[in-house]
């Protein structure tokens, strides 16, 4: 009884208010000391209830005491354990964890990997375990390279990683409003065995309900990675179109019985009012399959006989793309890639919507995002989320243009800068600015070519002197669909196509560093005729590829800028660079087709060419 003597002991209360037997005879002996008084009687059964309690109450405090001294031992155990691993060690027994810590993974990750984060401030994240392991580690290495964090990993033992845990339940659920629609890989599957071209979707349409007409036709514009759908009233019939690689194709009809229960359908899934058929709306409708999330933009238009309906889907998968794997040559690639490492200045490119300028802008910041810079984008609309990166959605009617957007986010303190498109001369000027205060600059301007950048840039008044020192670099590009690599097939050129070819091709300059071969070595190829292909579904091509030309600023286009008179036009800047090696979008196609990745028409029908016959050699028009 010695041991429990001694823990009674410690669980002894202040003088005065014990509850025990003895503390009763202790006050009966001190009552009859003091006057001979007997002490108050009790009833037995009222002895017997009080004695009951007062021992539950002393269990109660001894099992409590024991738990105390347990955990005390489990956390000395954890720190030598800690030591041992060459790891710091805390307790989280009263930590104050944020919620903003604890969201940084989810719970059951939590559980699984017996991790728990526990502190975020800044880019200082710190992870409790109770047992380092690989999959710890590269959790940690997720989370540095997602949010550029430095993270630091402790001991912790089991118990504060319970109470840690606990917390999740006070956690706030997110309640995010999206409209969404559903789609099973199951369905996928199930569609790519039933569906092998527009003909078998076209019969299968006509064999399900409006819901699922609906899920076919988000099914097979994700199988044929389309871009774009279109759904058009006719006046007898309703036309369902794919924009595949740039391209329109048919690919089933409805009737027109059935348009009204679709057109509600699409209305309800993007948002947007159902009994609104008169002006035009714009909603948004995302696609949740098992290994990604498709955003889709959705667009109603009013037209003679209904409502056109064209819904752009917008992958993470397609701008995946690296600055490494734009399709930029040689040279070229060599003397942007130098430019866009410079601390300031503007990086423009050019082209009509559907150029890839996008792209090509998201594969730069990604080149260029690093811990130690702040990259902040200014874009209508913001079509793919980049980690690391501050994107800021544009919103006209709440008079958040580019230009007030620009001069805000110049306020953030920012290193790299993306302005989503520059139509005015006030975003112009602020850009310019920015430009050339210590920013880089990334945007697009609307332009034929690289080198009319330069004139628009001037037209929209703004400053030679301040435009030649803040422009580094001009990228002008289109996308030219690939040749199918299963069916494409050796083509001959027609006569004009060949003298065409042959005044291009000879107009390369030395500089740019580009090899054309002897020309009785070309080899065209051309798409085949095979119309059951089951890689391009008999269109002979599949995919697309970027044509660029690079315009930097030598000192020939900069005295040209400088000029009193600033009238530097398209050709005479475009000639100037051409002498110091730069090579058009038509000669970069024609290079890419002698390596058989497209066709000399599909270079012609993009490429703009007509102002590109040049005389061998020499930056001057023929």
């Amino acid at each position: 009884m010695a041991t429990l003597r001694s823990i009674e002991d410690l669980l002894k209360k202040p003088s005065g208010s014990g509850t025990g037997s003895d503390d009763s005879s202790a006050k009966a002996a001190t009552v009859k000391a003091a006057g001979g008084l007997k002490p108050p009687t009790s009833k037995p059964s009222d002895k017997k209830a009080k004695t009951l309690t007062d021992n539950q109450g002393t269990q109660n405090a001894l099992q409590e005491k024991i738990g105390e001294i347990a955990l005390q031992d489990q956390e000395k155990l954890t720190a030598s354990k800690a030591s041992q691993l060459g790891l710091p060690y805390i307790s989280l027994e009263g930590f104050p964890i944020a919620p903003e810590a604890l969201m940084l993974i989810s719970r059951d990750t939590a559980q699984t990997l017996h991790v728990v984060p526990f502190f975020l401030v800044g880019d200082e994240v710190r992870l409790g375990v109770t047992q380092p392991s690989k999959d710890v580690d590269a959790l940690a290495a997720e989370i540095t390279k997602d949010r550029r964090a430095n993270v630091k990993i402790y001991i912790v033992s089991e118990h504060s990683l319970e109470k840690a845990l606990k917390l999740y339940e006070k956690l706030p659920t997110p309640k995010e409003i999206v409209y969404g629609y559903r789609i099973n890989e199951d369905d996928l599957v199930k569609y790519e065995k039933e569906i092998s071209n527009f003909a078998d979707l076209q019969a299968k349409i006509k064999e399900v309900s409006t819901s699922d007409v609906i899920t076919l036709m988000f099914g097979a514009a994700l199988k044929v990675s389309a871009s774009d759908i279109h759904v058009e009233a006719e006046e007898e019939d309703v036309k369902i179109r794919f924009r595949m690689d740039g391209r329109l194709r048919e690919g089933a009809t409805l009737p027109k019985t059935a348009w009204k229960q679709m057109i509600t359908r699409l209305k309800l899934l993007a948002g947007v009012k159902i009994n609104i058929e008169d002006v035009p709306q714009d909603g948004r409708i995302t696609i949740y399959l098992t290994s990604e999330k498709v955003d889709i933009r959705v667009s109603f238009l009013p037209t003679a006989f209904g409502e056109s309906v064209v819904m752009r889907l917008l992958r993470p998968k397609s701008i995946a793309l690296e600055f490494d794997n734009l399709g930029i040559r040689g040279h070229a690639f060599e003397v942007l890639k130098a430019e866009i490492e410079k601390p300031l200045g503007m990086i423009i490119t050019t082209g009509p919507t559907g150029s890839g300028k996008t792209t090509t802008l998201y594969a730069i910041l990604k080149r260029l995002n690093q811990p130690e810079d702040k990259i902040i984008t200014l874009e209508d609309p913001i079509e793919y989320k980049l980690q690391g990166i501050n994107q800021s959605q544009i919103e006209h009617g709440k008079n958040y243009g580019f230009a007030d957007g620009l001069r805000s986010i110049l306020r953030q303190d920012p290193d790299i800068v993306m302005v989503g498109e520059i139509r005015d001369t006030e975003t112009a000027d602020i850009a310019v600015q920015a430009a050339l205060t210590g920013h880089l600059v990334v945007s697009t301007i609307h332009t034929n070519s690289a080198a009319g950048a330069i004139p628009r840039f001037l037209s929209m008044g703004v400053k030679p002197f301040l435009l030649a020192p803040a422009l580094n670099a001009v990228i002008g590009q289109r996308l030219l669909r690939r040749l199918c690599v299963d069916c494409k097939v050796p083509t001959k050129l027609s006569a004009p196509q060949l003298k065409q070819t042959q005044q291009l091709l000879k107009a390369i300059p030395a500089a740019s560093g580009e090899t054309v071969p002897p020309e009785a070595e070309w080899k065209f190829m051309g798409p085949g005729d095979n119309k059951t292909c089951p890689t391009c579904g008999g269109m002979g091509y599949k995919g697309r590829v970027g044509i660029y030309e690079i315009l930097t600023i030598t000192n020939d286009v900069e005295e040209a800028i400088l000029r009193p008179d600033s009238d530097a036009s398209e050709s005479e800047i475009q000639g100037l660079a051409m002498k110091h090696g730069m090579i058009t979008m038509a000669q970069d196609g024609l290079l890419k087709a002698l390596d058989g990745i497209t066709s000399v028409e599909e270079v012609y029908a993009i490429a703009n060419v007509d102002s590109e016959l040049l005389e061998p050699g020499t930056g001057k028009a023929t």
